[in-house]
């Protein structure tokens, strides 16, 4: 995700009148070009949608997923306008033919190598500083979700949730998402593979009071 054109600063006004081919998303009038999502996100972002889908099916809230605009603070400056990878909007006066006029009730992102301090920093103070209720951050790498909900106009420490959890939904009461079925076909790359493989056989090494020093010399001797 690339920043472009830092001086100048832009609204949604300006944003509806640019090239529909290039994603882009706009902090602060500031605008960022999208990186197409992997093959990896795709499959981890329909999965959660088709259970959001399913428990939403006739009732008062909704699940949307881009590219669907997000205006946070279409109130004022209206110059603030992301993209999330999955949102829920139980206040249907909020949503207009194109936007979301506000802060959706859930936030859900996708990390790809390119967006990581961009989720986890940037829009993570965005969506806390807008009140989202409840915002997910999606590692396919790791194969984990956190979690954070909204107390007192923060979010706390996060819950976070592994490839065989079941996360309940804190905005949609008795919502609950199978990570078994979100996580069932990610792909590892071969250095993700190798890597993973790795920290396994040191984890295994310090079980068996082997310390850093000795695992390192030992991991060395592999390699050479």
């Amino acid at each position: 995700m690339s920043n472009l054109a830092e001086e100048i600063k832009y609204t949604y006004k300006d944003y509806k009148k640019w090239d529909s081919k290039i994603r882009y998303e706009i902090i602060d009038g500031v605008p960022y070009a999208m990186a197409s999502p992997s093959r990896e996100h795709q499959r981890i972002s329909r999965e959660v949608l088709t259970q959001f889908s399913v428990f939403l099916k006739g009732k008062a809230c909704e699940v949307f997923h881009a590219p669907f605009d997000v205006r946070l603070n279409a109130d004022s400056f209206d110059n603030i306008v992301v993209q999330p990878d999955i949102l829920i909007i139980c206040d249907k006066s909020k949503l207009d033919s194109r936007s979301v006029k506000g802060a959706p009730d859930m936030v859900i992102e996708i990390l790809s190598n390119s967006n990581t301090r961009h989720d986890t920093v940037v829009k993570f103070r965005l969506y806390q500083r807008a009140c989202v209720r409840e915002y997910w951050i999606v590692d396919p790498y790791a194969k984990i979700i956190q979690v954070y909900i909204l107390e007192n106009g923060k979010y706390g420490v996060g819950s976070v949730y592994r490839d065989d959890d079941i996360i309940p939904v804190s905005v949609l009461e008795g919502c609950q998402i199978n990570l078994a079925d979100v996580f069932y076909d990610t792909i590892e790359s071969e250095n993700d593979s190798e890597l993973i493989t790795m920290q396994k056989i040191i984890e295994a090494m310090k079980k068996n009071g082997i310390n850093d020093s000795q695992a390192e010399k030992i991991i060395n001797s592999i390699d050479n």
